[in-house]
């Protein structure tokens, strides 16, 4: 009993959190759905931070970006459903792999999911996929809601430990979520409806599911706290806040324990690689007077690639000559300002792999960290990665081709 007065108080506490300040108003009962239309797009950003224990001992905190763009194809207004095709990426800065809060993420590697949703916001999705963890909320009544209001609907989790556990599909914990209707706010100047969601994690594996010669989860508990704003007139959730707890008891006995605080905000998708940005783009350049800059329509956005960028010899430290330049480009990137960036170093064919792939990484980095100060976007919506030399534009054969293949690439994110 103890125990479940702790976790409704944690519950309680961290609603307040997030509500405070926030004043609702009671517009009268309304039917909540879920919108589809073939061709609709949206991207999802979320942030986690959390802190790690391993049997009771800290084990290090993170922070995780994760990225979601979606299209939706295959909708059915009449019955309400939509298939969203998604592509999902994870990038994670851990204090044991020299987490520094104030540099940019590295772009994670991507994954595709597909699923279908229908208007109340139930999910039908194969095993094949990991993503997203979280299935069925917020899951809607068919009917009007008062303020106030409360319902509840089953959902689960659906974890990724193959690298964990080593488990070939997702690692499904069922729960039974608690909303209610708390009414509207004003906020970035939209009208939105707010919705407070609770469930509890108790799930313990069939003893004949385990691979008893393996470790494996064996009990998961814990519990998740969330705000969602709802945006009505689209039929679709705006942003959303959460704090949570997770615990898992492996079949030997091993207690790992994951806690802390999420956000996400929702956006729609702003295309970029039209023949109409790019033409625009060029002439920019060309009014600019930048010399070795190009752009072209990729399948990712509008990509602008500095050739030959300059750095001191063997670093990652910007010359003053290329932070002019960014600093011009930026009024470039600034006619963007819902579009995530990524930040692409290529290096020519000199010293070995492992070298060449450290230094593209490391030159990516000092140009989206200059990117950050110099105000074109926060850490969260620039990401970084690195080539190596495996995508040369020109022969490595001669200095004119080396210095071209020397390049750094800014792609304005259109997915």
């Amino acid at each position: 009993m103890k125990k479940a007065l702790s976790i409704l108080a944690l519950f309680l506490s961290g609603i307040c959190i997030y509500a405070q300040g926030v004043q609702f108003k009671d517009e009268g009962p309304k039917k909540f759905e879920y919108k589809y239309k073939n061709g609709d797009s949206y991207r999802i950003l979320s942030t986690v931070v959390e802190d790690v224990y391993y049997n009771g001992y800290k084990h290090h905190s993170s922070e995780i970006l994760n990225r979601v763009s979606v299209n939706i194809s295959s909708a059915d207004e009449k019955a309400g459903t939509g298939v969203h095709n998604g592509k999902f990426m994870t990038s994670e800065k851990s204090v044991l792999t020299g987490y520094n809060v104030n540099k940019t993420f590295s772009y994670g590697e991507e994954y595709d999911s597909v699923f279908t949703r229908d208007k109340f916001g139930v999910y039908t999705i194969s095993d094949e996929y990991f993503m997203p963890v979280v299935r069925d909320v917020p899951v809607f009544l068919d009917k009007e809601v008062k303020v106030g209001e409360e319902w509840f609907y089953e959902g689960h989790e659906a974890h990724d430990l193959r690298r964990t556990f080593d488990l070939k599909g997702p690692y499904k914990v069922p729960f039974n979520a608690h909303y209610k209707y708390l009414g509207v706010t004003e906020q970035n100047g939209k009208k939105l409806d707010v919705f407070q969601v609770y469930y509890e994690l108790s799930f313990t594996v069939k003893s004949k599911n385990l691979r008893t010669a393996d470790e494996n989860p064996e009990t998961t508990t814990g519990f998740s706290s969330q705000l969602i704003f709802w945006d009505n007139e689209k039929g679709a959730i705006d942003n959303y806040k959460e704090s949570f707890k997770i615990e898992i008891i492996t079949n030997m006995g091993n207690v790992l324990t994951f806690a802390g605080t999420a956000h996400a905000e929702v956006t729609d998708f702003v295309r970029t690689s039209t023949q109409e940005n790019l033409d625009d783009a060029k002439k920019k350049i060309e009014d600019l007077g930048l010399e070795n800059v190009n752009v072209t329509a990729t399948d990712k956005g509008l990509t602008l690639s500095i050739e030959n960028i300059q750095f001191e010899p063997d670093s990652d430290v910007l010359l003053a000559s290329e932070k002019r330049k960014l600093d011009k480009l930026s009024d470039i990137l600034k006619d963007y300002p819902s579009n995530d960036l990524l930040i692409t170093g290529h290096c020519a064919l000199r010293g070995t792999v492992e070298s060449r792939q450290k230094l593209s990484e490391e030159r990516a980095s000092s140009v989206a960290d200059y990117l950050v100060k110099i105000g074109v976007k926060d850490k969260y919506h620039i990401f970084t990665k690195g080539r190596g030399a495996e995508e040369p534009i020109a022969s490595n054969a001669t200095e004119a081709g080396r210095s071209k293949n020397r390049r750094v690439e800014i792609t304005i994110l259109e997915k």
